[in-house]
């Protein structure tokens, strides 16, 4: 079996203990410089206290500055289970202490602007080190709805792994694969990772309706908001399909579970879906994050952010077409101007 060093010991990188060890690999799991605490429980009692459950046995917590002795020389896979704000630190963590190719896979959620597009991470990630070590990192990703503290459980998920390596993914799917972790393959890799990171983006306006229905006149039915969010739902798949195929990426990825299926349940709950819930009361971007958010890492607002000067440059450029974004375009004036979000109903599509 393999030895895994996990980089990161938040409660996806944590949860993905489970599969790797049900399967028998080894798990180092090695915390950020803001894990201290989770990897001081784990390390007394074996309990990780944000996912509220006891690790399996078998799994060794290191903190961040002994990722070295982690890695050793016997690692097999590397996760990354970091942020996407943490991507420029754990490269650099990986530039320091490789001595040799070691296999990574991504759980992070995030894309790279570049000038006139996006980068997925696991490129950019590969291309940094590449250019810093010259050590060439086989690199793949993991999308689609997997809830962390369900996968901790052991609950039914499927999820998807890409790679510009098909083998390489296919040795991952055989390396994860229990009764009840469940990943497919996809050469898809920019519209698996689009998929990963805008569903966190496009959530915000989804949560909208939720929020904006404790604006709304009371009615005698005591009815819900649920067609609305309906409607933002699909309009957010048809954008999710114009960022994809603008960036080479298939439909495949959209309407299947790093797509749809991932943003349905990313919508179900978590702080994206507050965060549009704040936003349909009234309530501004800096407003929430500055008052019920305060703290919290939003990573569909801090992707738009990131991302909004590329996005705005394809449109001025014509390689996205503006028209066939007003979600998009809506969210991003609310994220960057902190103005009220503005659902754009008229200018949603009317095609079958």
């Amino acid at each position: 079996m393999s030895t895994v060093t996990i980089l990161g010991a938040g409660v996806m990188g944590s949860a993905m203990c489970l599969p790797l060890r049900d399967r028998g690999h080894a798990v180092r799991l090695v915390g950020t410089h803001l894990d201290r605490d989770i990897i001081d429980s784990v390390r007394a009692t074996g309990r990780h206290p944000r996912l509220n459950v006891k690790l399996p046995d078998g799994v060794a917590g290191y903190q961040h500055d002994e990722f070295a002795t982690a890695l050793g020389s016997d690692t097999d896979l590397i996760v990354l289970g970091i942020s996407s704000a943490g991507v420029a630190w754990a490269i650099d963590r990986l530039c320091e202490t490789l001595k040799a190719a070691v296999p990574v896979v991504m759980i992070t959620k995030g894309m790279h602007p570049e000038a006139t597009r996006l980068t997925a991470l696991p490129d950019r990630v590969a291309a940094e080190v590449k250019r810093r070590t010259g050590i060439a990192l086989p690199i793949a990703a993991i999308g689609g709805p997997c809830i962390a503290g369900e996968l901790a459980v052991r609950r039914q998920t499927g999820t998807v792994i890409t790679s510009h390596e098909l083998p390489f993914a296919q040795q991952l799917c055989d390396m994860l694969e229990t009764d009840y972790y469940h990943p497919r393959l996809s050469p898809d890799v920019i519209g698996v990772e689009i998929c990963a990171a805008f569903k966190n983006f496009f959530a915000i306006a989804v949560g909208w309706a939720a929020g904006h229905l404790e604006k709304m006149a009371a009615t005698e039915n005591r009815a819900f908001n649920h067609n609305a969010a309906a409607i933002i739902f699909d309009q957010a798949i048809r954008e999710l399909m114009v960022l994809v195929r603008a960036h080479g990426g298939t439909e495949h990825s959209v309407w299947g579970m790093p797509g749809a299926g991932d943003l349905y349940v990313t919508a179900q709950a978590g702080r994206n879906s507050r965060l549009g819930n704040n936003l349909g009361r009234g309530l501004t971007y800096r407003q929430t994050k500055d008052g019920p958010m305060k703290g919290d890492t939003i990573e569909g607002a801090e992707l738009g952010v990131t991302v909004a000067a590329t996005l705005r440059a394809m449109m001025t450029a014509g390689t996205l077409d503006r028209k066939a974004l007003p979600l998009t375009a809506a969210l991003l004036d609310a994220l960057t101007n902190d103005t009220a979000l503005d659902i754009p109903w008229a200018a949603f599509h009317r095609s079958a």
